[in-house]
């Protein structure tokens, strides 16, 4: 059976406890006949119960971390990393601030809650809040480092002082396990902790037993407490307190109870008293079915529960049973909310303060138990096997079979869903375009401008990511390379693209989104989109026929001479990445230099190189670096020496060549070793392997004379291309078998 795009939508917003749960059931076994969708402002979703020991040094930070983009690749599930800014609730779209609307038939908003700053009246840069938990780590060291260096210098070192802003669970355990991480950065400091909270005693909601052992067990650990009083002001180095008492402290973290991030407040959702989304017992919006509020996103209407991990683990099995039931038809079932759990608080020394149904204990057994319990949690949620394909049908077992799809122009999309994707794109117009998209006809016609010659080429690929917005931005920008590497300026483009058969709506959301993301860059580079054609088939491919105007020299491929330096303009390793990538093998620290890379245009190196007259210019693509190096040096008739320490490589890539990870095209590539001389260097390097990785809106390599190689280089560093660099020199062709001499 034919792939088919899904009839139902379900989208996670934030992937805290409750919604990483769904993640995690999708793994193992997918909704039929659903697409799931992750969206997420970060690629790492963080475990809260951890963090205080990593602070401790009992766990390295990646313990408490779930990487999204490699769970997400192993549950076949997208995932978008994008701000989002509203909700359309009639259409039933999330609203991004720079991405087409992403329609849903159910979406569950768990996004979770931030540290109150209620009475806060003024916070300056000495205040950091402990979320968002990604980034709390290199934000705290970020700091401490730098106030440690605004501390005079000679005799003995001043103290460091620290307010910890909330006595809940969460601010006592960062009292417990932070001086140990203030000892690893800040070794010479000597450091003071202050812990204030606006209740009158310690982790508001547990017994009073459980309470006084934990002040008990703070004071022993030499922090000040300060109960029954509120920060209003927290700037110079000066903490001010509601009773007009100021202290001293070079850092103040935020700890305090959670109040409801401002998205909540822009989605145009019933809310609480404290701006939380109100939910029904089912966890359901009180406003609309298809929108679920789970974790401390959302507020059971009549329930007064604090805001508590365990109950947005709870919610899991029960927005997973529900979600399913909203696309069924069926009826719900409703979240009981347990009332009594169990409490484990890390005191940072292989020790723990518990309690349970009101009795309280302590001790190194109760640290145990916290470690095994939290471990196990974790474990669930960093398996990132991919689970085999076809282990859920993409129709429903009840759903016929659909008619044969035809084949020639009868698989083309219906008029229709192109007319309707055409019509919710702003195209622009052109002064080149005499016949373009904003008088359809069945050919574009353009008009050169006086003195500019045409320059055509064209370029398409199966989609390598599952977001069809960021794929159409790729295949513009791969596409546009060839032009923008001879000196062209792209001025219109012809699409292409192939959809999987499915309902009208849905091949019209995914042509709108894919011809978005490629329109969106065309419009950049000054270009339009006149025309195109589609077809249904079996795998979702897109590219463009790019027209451009060349008016200056032609930079080809034939114009190295002998003693010019070649530059590359980006990091190899975008193949084994994207291999990578399909096998839930690339980690979310990966993820972000990848994309970065791809959606990096070279445009702006290609204007650098007219400033320099460089002649000698391809992009590197397919073929890899060694396959489009090899065709300059064939059409110029020289040989080349490439220093391989010298190329640069994508975060990840020197990990995972050596392992033996390649892309599929990668050996083909390598069959060009008959014409290199590598007898001097180590072919088990990432660096050789990488010459043979086929590359997705890969740089530009190019050829300068040697004298102006470095002032090159520079110039597009400072233009942004942080990785051009000299990666080896033109030479005088000595024998055809060995123009390339790799060391």
């Amino acid at each position: 059976m034919p792939p088919t795009l899904p009839a139902h939508d379900v989208v996670l917003l934030g992937i805290g406890h409750t919604n990483a749960h769904i993640l995690r059931m999708w793994r193992m076994q997918p909704i039929p006949n659903a697409r799931l969708t992750c969206v997420s402002n970060h690629p790492t979703a963080t475990y809260s119960g951890m963090l205080p020991g990593v602070l401790a040094g009992q766990y390295p930070p990646e313990t408490m971390e779930i990487d999204l983009v490699r769970l997400c690749a192993a549950a076949g599930a997208r995932l978008i990393i994008g701000n989002v800014v509203g909700l359309n609730r009639d259409r039933h779209e999330l609203l991004f601030d720079d991405r087409p609307p992403l329609p849903f038939d159910v979406i569950s908003i768990g996004i979770g809650s931030e540290p109150t700053r209620a009475g806060l009246e003024a916070a300056d840069e000495t205040s950091l809040p402990i979320k968002p938990m990604q980034t709390f780590l290199e934000r705290l060291e970020a700091r401490l480092l730098a106030s440690g260096r605004r501390e005079p210098q000679g005799g003995a070192a001043a103290a460091f002082r620290i307010t910890i802003a909330g006595g809940g669970v969460g601010g006592v355990e960062i009292a417990f396990c932070l001086p140990h991480r203030l000892r690893t950065i800040l070794p010479d400091r000597p450091c003071e902790l202050t812990l204030i909270t606006a209740d009158d005693r310690l982790v508001p909601g547990a017994a009073v037993g459980t309470a006084r052992r934990v002040q008990r067990e703070l004071e022993a650990h030499g922090v000040k407490l300060v109960l029954g009083r509120r920060v209003v002001r927290s700037a110079g180095g000066i903490v001010s307190l509601d009773d007009g008492q100021t202290l001293q402290a070079n850092l103040v973290l935020w700890a305090t109870s959670a109040a409801a991030p401002p998205l909540l407040g822009k989605l145009g959702l019933p809310t609480d008293d404290r701006a939380f989304l109100l939910t029904k017992p089912t966890l359901q919006s009180t406003a609309d079915p298809a929108i679920f509020a789970v974790g401390d996103s959302g507020t059971i209407d009549g329930e007064r529960l604090p805001k508590a991990g365990v109950y947005a683990v709870r919610q899991g099995p029960v927005l997973w049973e529900n979600v399913q039931r909203v696309l069924q038809g069926s009826r719900l079932v409703e979240y009981r909310p347990q009332r009594g759990f169990l409490k484990l608080i890390n005191t940072g020394d292989d020790g723990a303060i518990g309690e349970y149904k009101g009795f309280s204990f302590a001790g190194r057994w109760a640290w145990r138990l916290k470690d095994r319990i939290d471990r196990k949690f974790m474990a669930m949620y960093q398996d990132y096997t991919p689970m085999p394909v076809g282990r859920a049908s993409a129709r429903p077992a009840n759903e016929p079979e659909a008619q044969m799809r035809c084949a020639g122009c009868g698989g083309k999309i219906a008029g229709s869903v192109l007319a309707r994707a055409l019509a919710r794109l702003e195209i622009p117009t052109h002064e080149s375009v005499l016949v373009g998209l904003a008088q359809p006809d069945d050919v574009a016609i353009l008009q050169p401008r006086a003195g500019k010659q045409l320059a055509v080429t064209t370029d398409f690929f199966a989609a390598p990511l599952d977001d069809p917005y960021l794929v159409g931005r790729l295949a513009a920008l791969n596409a546009a390379s060839d032009v923008l590497a001879k000196g062209a300026q792209p001025v219109a483009a012809l699409a292409i693209a192939t959809l999987p058969e499915g309902a009208e709506n849905q091949q019209e959301q995914l042509l709108y989104e894919l011809l978005a993301g490629g329109l969106a860059e065309l419009r950049v580079m000054g270009a339009t989109i006149v025309g195109g054609h589609t077809i249904e088939g079996p795998q979702m491919t897109i590219g463009y026929t790019v027209l451009a105007e060349q008016s200056g020299p032609l930079r080809a491929k034939g114009n190295l001479r002998p003693g010019d330096a070649l530059v590359l303009t980006k990091s190899l390793g975008t193949g084994v990445l994207l291999a990578a990538h399909m096998q839930a093998r690339l980690k979310a620290a990966w993820w972000q230099p990848l994309l970065d890379s791809m959606l990096r245009s070279n445009q702006p190196a290609a204007e650098v190189l007219a400033e320099f007259g460089v002649l000698a210019a391809t992009d590197v693509t397919g073929f890899g670096l060694a396959g489009h190096l090899l065709e300059m040096l064939r059409a110029s008739r020289v040989a080349a020496k490439l220093w391989i320490e010298a190329i640069p490589l994508l975060p990840g890539a020197g990990e995972l060549l050596p392992d033996g990870l390649q892309s599929t095209l990668a050996p083909a590539n390598s069959t060009v070793e008959d014409e290199m001389d590598v007898s001097g260097c180590d072919r088990q390097a990432a660096g050789y392997a990488a010459l043979f990785d086929p590359q997705t809106c890969g740089g530009l390599l190019i050829g300068v004379a040697r004298a102006r190689a470095g002032e090159l280089c520079q110039k597009l560093q400072a233009n942004g291309d942080a990785a051009a660099c000299m990666i080896g020199e033109v030479v005088v062709e000595s024998s055809p078998r060995c123009r390339l001499i790799v060391s």
